[in-house]
């Protein structure tokens, strides 16, 4: 089954085990996501499965938007609310207008220390197996980008924000260092990703939902319908000679499209077949093909999207 599908993952999985939960739901192994969330977060989880696995490169770089909350008063080694406090919790003078000025800092593109666990690798091996180890983990700053980063509210010690990062932003790291710049340490209490590329809440399925609909064979009701996917390419329609020639790796020439860099193809309403590319002039080559269950054209049965796609933990 080529599909995607949107899960609002709970708190307490990690990415992985809502992967393993889906493949035996589905019944199948090719199954990935677009985009790895914390245990302590929540929200959108894009999956993939079959062929569409191959769609994952396409998600590399993928916009995020966040909405969660730091607690101020100490920091925690893991920079959220499931690690040990750093020190002893401390009483917090702050206004909403202070921090909302500390947090204009953190606009724009800046460096930032990916937290001790995390994946990043050190010497080949990931940051967060070292911490576990009470080992050094010597992290370099990373540049990054936060687009939007805006304190919704203030109670307490506790304030509420929502964010827009591009890939590779820890809001645990933004949670962490805007601790440090007002003196009294914090970390991030809560994350629920709303958005990840053209994906939003309101495309989300709990587990138990997925689980329904497989077991009554209604399990396209909470797939994404695959022209939905990428919606900055155009759509063509494939007749029967494109799609053979597509399907065999064949160039196909498109007048119409000729100053689309890239495109998806389907035959029929719903079979996406390929996303093409433009070689030159109205001349398209399939950049990825998919039939039925398995990528064709040169393409492995089932190979796992690059790791950036897969793992990269991005809170």
């Amino acid at each position: 089954m080529n599909s995607v599908l949107i899960i609002d993952k709970p708190a307490g999985l990690t990415s992985h085990d809502v992967v393993n939960r889906v493949r035996r739901i589905l019944g199948q192994r090719a199954v990935g996501h677009l985009g790895t969330l914390d245990p302590l977060a929540t929200g959108v989880l894009p999956l993939v499965a079959g062929s569409f696995t191959r769609l994952a490169q396409f998600y590399t770089a993928s916009e995020k938007t966040y909405e969660g909350v730091i607690r101020f008063g100490f920091a925690t080694d893991t920079y959220d609310a499931e690690g040990v406090p750093l020190t002893a919790p401390q009483m917090v003078q702050v206004s909403l207008e202070q921090l909302r000025e500390k947090a204009t800092r953190f606009c724009g593109v800046i460096e930032q220390m990916p937290p001790p666990f995390s994946a990043k690798k050190i010497k080949g091996v990931p940051a967060y197996k070292l911490a576990r180890k009470k080992k050094d983990t010597p992290l370099k700053p990373v540049r990054v980008e936060i687009k939007e980063f805006e304190i919704l509210g203030l109670e307490g010690d506790r304030a509420r924000f929502r964010a827009r990062v591009a890939s590779g932003t820890y809001m645990r790291s933004v949670a962490h260092e805007i601790g440090q710049a007002l003196g009294c340490g914090a970390h991030l209490a809560s994350l629920r990703r709303t958005a990840l590329a053209e994906f939003v809440l309101a495309d989300c399925h709990l587990l138990e939902e997925v689980e329904g609909a497989a077991k009554t064979g209604q399990i396209e009701e909470v797939l994404v319908h695959p022209r939905q996917l990428l919606p900055h390419l155009p759509n063509v329609t494939a007749n029967d000679e494109m799609a053979a020639r597509i399907r065999t790796g064949q160039a196909v020439n498109l007048p119409e499209l000729s100053r689309a860099p890239q495109i998806k193809v389907f035959y029929g309403q719903r079979e996406l077949i390929a996303i093409a590319t433009r070689v030159a002039g109205t001349l398209f080559h399939a950049k990825i093909v998919m039939a039925g269950e398995t990528a064709v054209a040169s393409l492995p049965r089932y190979a796992p999207a690059p790791p950036a796609a897969w793992s990269k933990p991005e809170s």
